[in-house]
């Protein structure tokens, strides 16, 4: 497939993925931008998965659950398309090889570490606005939000903040895609072909889902601490710096704090990997005419 083809499918699969599982997405921001209450104040507002969507729904209407969804889909459709499209020329080129065997997990890794920051540096902008609009909800009751919309928040952060601030919090989110697409990308092809190592599993949807499950875990386990510290730079513009976040966070709430929602981000990344996966690869079916 040449890159455009590849590109499409990566973005039509990503933007899709997105859609089905922003819910859980929403959920994890909220409880990564939750701060340490003193125990005065009673129990955390939002609590586990399950219970942090059925806040939001309750509160807030069951359409904050899709509360960025529109930069969101720009954000799939730019970074899903390129880190994707990328991967396997890029892949080839340090390999040396088109074939999956040929090429070391090393290779992989590094193929996948490159084409994760070179995506985000193109896509923060619409991962910002995103996480802005998501973290609207946690305003005081009466308060009106500040933006409209996701075009609005684009010229609104631009026109107050200036253009860079579009580019708030650029530092950790080549850090966390990078190392989340490395883990996401070369595990996948890595515990594909291992399981399809095994006897009696051929290339198919349960395959698919195994690999896109073990994807979603490795990256979790690898990027939480720093999605945790990208969530609070761009949902909070009071720090000044990654380390300044990064050493506040483990100040006052302790190491425990960069795993803050570690179980809905899993359900988030773990399902949304499946989604994206055996998307990808029915779209790359339909477009070859494979059988």
């Amino acid at each position: 497939m040449s890159f455009i083809e590849t590109f499409l499918c990566s973005a039509f699969a990503a933007c899709f993925a997105e859609f089905c599982t922003i819910p859980l997405d929403a959920a994890k921001v909220r409880l990564q931008l939750q701060k340490k209450a003193p125990a005065s104040e009673g129990s955390p507002k939002y609590r586990g998965l399950l219970g942090t969507v059925a806040t939001i729904a309750r509160e807030e209407g069951l359409s904050a659950l899709w509360s960025g969804i529109i930069p969101g889909l720009h954000r799939q459709c730019i970074y899903g398309g390129l880190r994707i499209g990328l991967y396997g020329p890029v892949k080839s080129f340090l390999g040396g090889s088109d074939l999956a065997e040929d090429t070391s997990l090393f290779q992989k890794v590094l193929a996948a570490l490159l084409t994760g920051a070179v995506a985000i540096v193109v896509a923060n902008p619409t991962d910002l606005v995103k996480v802005r609009l998501q973290a609207e909800g946690k305003l005081p009751a009466g308060v009106p939000g500040r933006y409209s919309g996701a075009l609005n928040a684009y010229a609104t952060i631009a026109k107050q903040e200036g253009l860079g601030a579009l580019w708030t919090g650029l530092g950790p989110n080549i850090a966390r895609n990078a190392v989340i697409n490395a883990a996401e990308l070369a595990s996948y092809d890595q515990v594909k072909m291992t399981i399809l190592k095994i006897p009696g599993f051929v290339d198919n949807v349960l395959t698919q889902i195994l690999a896109g499950l073990g994807a979603g875990f490795f990256a979790v386990c690898i990027g939480s601490p720093i999605d945790v510290v990208k969530s609070r730079m761009m949902g909070d513009s009071t720090y000044r710096s990654t380390l300044e976040c990064f050493m506040k966070t483990w100040k006052h709430e302790g190491i425990f704090a960069f795993y803050k929602g570690f179980l809905p981000n899993f359900g988030r990344l773990g399902s949304w990997n499946v989604v994206m996966f055996l998307t990808f690869e029915q779209a790359k079916k339909f477009l070859t005419g494979a059988a």
